[in-house]
């Protein structure tokens, strides 16, 4: 069942991993399906060998699926359920995007297409990494649903959430290739 969700999310793993936004075992990408529940790959998952065994069916209601699931997967169940617009989730760690965040506070892209879909972000400060996780869902939803569809954190990386699939992807590639142009244009 959601097999075609699933071959989705696992081309668009394969290529996210190829552009470096995902590592081997980092990053997470979910859909939201019928009712309350979501597909999210698994802890375990390597991104660029996804097959539909590394996806998971988990539910609103915490179980024992969680313990399978990745370690995003209550970031993902806050978003889903604070922000109704949200069919698809995604953390990933574009390197020149988090290499930026960790000097600056806003992000301002002077590239067209940049500039063109985001003019300016803030750059969110977690503050404290040690009890990061125990914050993240509600800080990272609060934020998602009152600021932008897209989050970029200090020295973690990029939450974003879209209705379709290959535009959720396509926000993570343009703020990494904004954020390659203002590292590359410093070095000038």
């Amino acid at each position: 069942m959601y097999d075609s969700i699933k071959q989705d999310l696992i081309e668009l793993s394969l290529s996210m991993f190829r552009k470096n936004f995902f590592g081997i075992f980092h990053g997470s990408i979910s859909a939201k399906l019928e009712g309350e529940k979501f597909i999210i790959n698994t802890k375990d998952a390597i991104f660029d060998e996804m097959k539909f065994e590394d996806f998971i069916t988990i539910y609103f209601k915490e179980d024992y699926r969680y313990q399978t699931a990745s370690i995003d997967s209550y970031i993902h169940k806050k978003v889903y359920q604070e922000i109704s617009d949200a069919k698809y989730v995604c953390y990933s760690m574009p390197s020149n995007i988090i290499s930026f965040s960790l000097n600056n506070d806003k992000f301002v892209p002077k590239d067209y297409f940049g500039f063109l879909r985001y003019k300016e972000l803030e750059i969110y400060d977690p503050k404290e990494f040690k009890d990061w996780y125990k914050r993240a869902p509600s800080e990272i939803s609060a934020y998602l649903k009152n600021h932008s569809d897209i989050m970029i954190i200090k020295g973690y990386g990029i939450y974003t959430y879209s209705r379709d699939i290959k535009d959720l992807v396509k926000k993570v590639a343009i703020i990494e290739n904004s954020a390659k142009i203002l590292l590359n244009n410093c070095k000038l």
